[in-house]
């Protein structure tokens, strides 16, 4: 044990004590989910302009996507390995910490007019985003298998009020930087590298003791102990878990890619048709808010009707966001708001159901590996998403993107077909939601 061994072993025994620690380290998360949102969407909203105008083409607006997301899935792993060895407040402090460092890198790029020390930056950037996503995990390490997906949403939507804050700043950020001699767009990245920094600082000084370490040494109790008291209701036979892993991982990857193609370009597609920043702002800070204000009712369906119910309407939810986005007016504020909420809300569903999917099939003592893996393999799916979208509206259009996401999304549907083969997953997410 990395920490406090001698206050860990004071929970392994006491349920009490494990619902109390719980409840804590679910309220810290949240705490520094206030903070990481703000982080994350002030440099979302507005990386693909400052790309623009550094770069002058919109072809390769969508690289600092890519490079965000490239190193969001980097230091996923890192932060993965690191919470594995040493717990969640060592790794998410990390990440928070490197996040914020690159939003400062990406401020000086903006002043010097550095396009190698934007690229740089971004990817140290992306250490934030993944962490921000990751803390969603140190909710759920004390969780009972019922409050899984609840546990989950319930870090996630307080991210929404920074998320939300972060791109309807933009205005106000804009403003002080050029105060401040600095160029306009890199105003918002001024907000991630304070709100970045301060996520980090939270975890670090109340994350004690670690949720993560605490789980650890419950299951390795369990194992040299077993009883049926104690018994570890989450053990399942290893092709199980490896199915359950994949269907989770194939959710979140599905769903990522058509999230991060369409939202990076919207940006560039209002811009083009005369839309100023305060509306760029405020449709991008919807769609943020729905990425994750449903979160508490998506847990409880997720927790009631199963894991398998929610990733089928992801899928479906995606699609309309694609078809909405592609026959939206151009000029209609109104369109582009509902077509970017639903694609915050298709997200929403696919990430906790997908996320939940991957908690219920693994293990404490790989569970912190693995789902650093997981969210590697997300981040790239992101990137990948990111780069494309440029070169495919250059090529032909915002619309034809939009259509080609939305129909992506309908593959977790066969997806969910091969779950349901399997009858041992489906018994035990009956179980779950008993």
């Amino acid at each position: 044990m990395a920490e406090g061994s001698e206050l860990i072993r004071e929970y392994i025994h006491s349920p009490e004590k494990q619902q109390q620690l719980y409840r804590k380290s679910l309220m810290i998360v949240i705490i520094a989910q206030l903070f990481g949102g703000a982080g994350l969407a002030a440099g979302v909203t507005v990386g693909a302009l400052l790309a623009q105008d550094m770069l002058g083409t919109d072809s390769l607006a969508g690289v600092p996507a890519a490079l965000l997301t490239l190193g969001a899935a980097s230091s996923a792993l890192f932060v993965g390995r690191l919470s594995g060895r040493l717990g969640r407040r060592v790794g998410l402090t990390a990440g928070f910490l490197a996040g914020g460092v690159g939003a400062i890198g990406v401020v000086f790029a903006a002043i010097a007019n550095s396009l190698p020390l934007l690229f740089v930056s971004m990817l140290i950037y992306g250490a934030g985003t993944s962490t921000n996503l990751q803390a969603r995990y140190a909710g759920t390490d004390l969780a009972q298998p019922k409050q899984r997906a609840r546990a989950i949403s319930l870090a996630m939507v307080f991210t929404t009020f920074g998320a939300v804050a972060g791109p309807n700043l933009v205005g106000v950020m804009g403003r002080f930087a050029t105060s401040v001699g600095a160029p306009a767009l890199s105003g918002p990245f001024m907000l991630a590298a304070a709100a970045f920094i301060l996520a980090g600082l939270v975890m670090w000084a109340l994350l004690r003791p670690d949720p993560y370490l605490v789980a650890k040494a419950i299951a390795e109790a369990q194992e040299a102990n077993p009883s049926k008291a104690t018994v570890n209701a989450n053990l399942m036979a290893p092709a199980v878990r490896n199915r359950g892993i994949i269907i989770g991982t194939t959710v979140m990857v599905l769903t990522q890619v058509v999230m991060v193609a369409i939202m990076t370009m919207t940006p560039i597609h209002m811009k083009h048709h005369g839309h100023g920043l305060s509306a760029v702002g405020m449709v991008i800070g919807i769609h943020v808010a729905a990425m994750f204000l449903p979160s508490l009712i998506t847990g409880v369906l997720v927790d009631k009707v199963g894991r398998t119910f929610m990733s089928c309407a992801a899928g479906f939810t995606l699609l309309l966001a694609g078809l909405f986005a592609a026959w939206a007016p151009a000029d209609s504020m109104v369109w582009l708001i509902v077509a970017l909420a639903l694609l915050g809300l298709g997200w929403n569903f696919g990430l906790i159901s997908g996320t939940a999917q991957i908690i219920d099939a693994t293990s404490p003592a790989t569970r912190a590996k693995t789902q650093g893996t997981v969210d590697v393999m997300v981040s790239l799916a992101g990137a990948s998403g990111g780069a494309l979208s440029g070169m495919v509206v250059a090529n032909s259009s915002f619309a034809v993107l939009s259509l080609a996401g939305g129909f992506l999304s309908l593959l977790l549907i066969p997806v969910m077909i091969w779950l349901r083969r399997d009858r041992s997953i489906d018994q035990n997410e009956k179980r779950l939601a008993q």
